[in-house]
């Protein structure tokens, strides 16, 4: 099974030293005060990042953080702070982690578990979800052209990767499947808006250069967690219908 990113932790005790010799918060601010509190509140959001074994959306920050704080402006410039470490802070959707440098990822692949490999089936059905979420069984098979098995799609939600999102408003109420943080932060993608687009995967070969001219790659929502207009949320029924939750007992 696919596992997600090994995660680096900074050095506390090298912070001072290890950025730029010139480096102010808030260099264009003349406010001795205003300009500690920013630097006290980028400490304080680095150190709740540090302590998290997940992503820490910055609604989780602005919870933390003293009142009035300018999340969004203290994330920026940590972000900036770590660019030319051995560790850096990514966005993940609405939420930031630390991460190995990509260009060290070598160094941690002596001691990464075997991962493994997806079949090519679950790679297609991967990408058809990821570029047409959110998007139900039958539809990933006429996009594919053959039956997708029950087996692939439980796989690829075993890999964190990939979640039922709603029920589609059409007879039957088919499920909807959509990809989770969890792809985004594996693939190092900020939003789903950054997969590669249809230049991009023809240079990297994974398409024909001779496809239709009027042939486009699908533009994936902007906030994925939200449900469309065609979509219900998941009831806790369903739920129970789809193995995902234990029945409740009845009535004695």
């Amino acid at each position: 099974m696919p596992e997600p990113k090994r995660t680096a932790a900074p050095f506390a005790d090298d912070l001072d030293q290890g950025f730029d010799d010139d480096f102010d918060p808030v260099a264009e601010n003349d406010n001795p005060a205003e300009r500690l509190h920013m630097a006290e509140a980028i400490r304080m959001a680095e150190a709740i990042v540090f302590a998290s074994a997940e992503p820490v959306s910055e609604k989780a920050l602005a919870a933390r953080l003293p009142e009035g704080i300018d999340v969004p402006a203290v994330m920026a410039e940590m972000q900036r702070q770590y660019e030319r470490r051995g560790v850096n802070l990514v966005r993940v959707a609405d939420a930031w982690a630390f991460r190995t440098a990509g260009d060290l990822g070598f160094l941690m692949s002596r001691d990464a578990p075997q991962q493994k490999k997806l079949s090519r089936a679950a790679l297609e059905v991967l990408a058809i979800i990821a570029y047409h979420q959110p998007v139900t069984r039958a539809e990933i098979e006429e996009i594919r052209g053959v039956e997708t098995s029950k087996g692939t799609l439980d796989t690829l939600m075993e890999s964190t990767w990939v979640r039922m999102r709603g029920r589609r408003r059409t007879p039957g109420r088919p499920v909807t499947y959509g990809t989770t943080t969890a792809f985004l932060d594996h693939f190092g993608l900020a939003e789903l808006r950054d997969l590669p687009g249809i230049d991009e995967l023809k240079g990297a070969g994974l398409l024909s250069a001779r496809m239709p001219s009027n042939f486009s790659v699908p533009l994936p929502p902007a906030d994925p967690d939200e449900l469309t207009e065609e979509e219900d949320p998941l009831t806790d029924i369903d739920l129970e219908e789809l193995g995902l939750l234990t029945p409740r007992g009845g009535d004695d």
